[in-house]
């Protein structure tokens, strides 16, 4: 009997010995992006995602840290990863805008792009934090080769679907869908269309800008909020906005904050680029406006 003990506490020890030289392979739960509390405040930069540095140096201008980092990915390209962590180690989500360039919407409906999607999914998998993506953004207007007029509503729903349906399938638990669209100011293609239905979206983004003094949150988002809520109970997110040169940026900036707490919206994220082609392509960068910058850093804090 005295042997038989002896026996099992060896055997135990050896055991615990083994657990411990033993790799550890599991992880922690993948878990999509929760509803924040309180509102999400991002930005979109030049650079990214090859580099971090203007990022950096816009939250050491406007004093925030962005909670969530905008990129755009052409068709093919890989998840940027090693950004991704970055971002991750700044307390920030990744939020991908997946463009569809030189591939026909109905050749992904057909399962044509689906190694590269397999691919792009296991990546995301891996990475194990979670992850925004968005796929065709603004379709509902007639710039993109996606768009309105140049591919049909059904056609893009179904390419939706399937990208959706292959992530699923490699178990890319950690994906928040963002359908994105453009603001019905700028657009005038019916948005429902182009819905692929709650079963497929997580959130709701929006596009639109200030283009003009006179613009207000109302007339910029009002109407496409309105519209979308009467199909869809999905959180809503500014995926890309600013507010131009105009005379009265400083109380606009204070105005978009204020409709954005007044909606109860998932957040907002700042386009902080320089563009010069016109009113629909302004200097949109805060850090060489100082008024505009202390707007922002007050509408944030408040």
């Amino acid at each position: 009997m005295r042997m038989v003990t002896i026996a099992a506490v060896v055997a135990s020890i050896l055991l615990a010995v083994a657990g411990c030289l033993t790799p550890l392979t599991s992880q922690e739960p993948l878990t999509p992006v929760p509803v924040p509390a309180s509102p999400l405040v991002g930005v979109c930069e030049p650079g990214v995602p090859g580099s971090w540095s203007q990022v950096a140096g816009f939250a050491g201008a406007t004093g925030v840290q962005p909670g969530i980092v905008v990129y755009y990915s052409p068709w093919n390209d890989p998840f940027a990863a090693s950004f991704a962590r970055t971002a991750w180690d700044h307390h920030a989500y990744t939020l991908v805008q997946l463009q569809p360039n030189g591939v026909t919407l109905a050749s992904i409906a057909a399962g044509r792009s689906d190694s590269y999607l397999r691919s792009y999914a296991d990546a995301v998998v891996a990475f194990g934090h979670p992850v925004i993506l968005s796929f065709g953004h603004e379709m509902n207007g007639t710039w993109y080769s996606w768009g309105d007029g140049h591919t049909s509503p059904g056609t893009f729903v179904a390419a939706w679907r399937h990208i959706v349906r292959a992530f699923r399938d490699e178990g890319a638990a950690n994906v928040t869908w963002v359908w994105t669209v453009n603001s019905i100011n700028g657009a005038s293609s019916a948005l429902r269309q182009w819905w692929p239905g709650a079963a497929w979206v997580n959130w709701v983004g929006i596009d639109g800008y200030y283009f003009r003094a006179t613009d207000t949150f109302g007339s910029v988002f009002g109407s496409t909020i309105a519209d979308i809520r009467g199909f869809s109970s999905a959180p809503l997110l500014i995926a890309e906005t600013a507010v131009g040169t105009t005379a009265d940026r400083e109380s606009q900036i204070d105005a978009l904050f204020a409709g954005v707490r007044a909606e109860r919206l998932a957040g907002l994220v700042w386009f902080d680029a320089a563009q010069h082609a016109g009113i629909y392509h302004q200097d949109w960068r805060l850090e060489d406006d100082p008024g505009a910058r202390t707007a922002f850093t007050t509408a944030v804090r408040t």
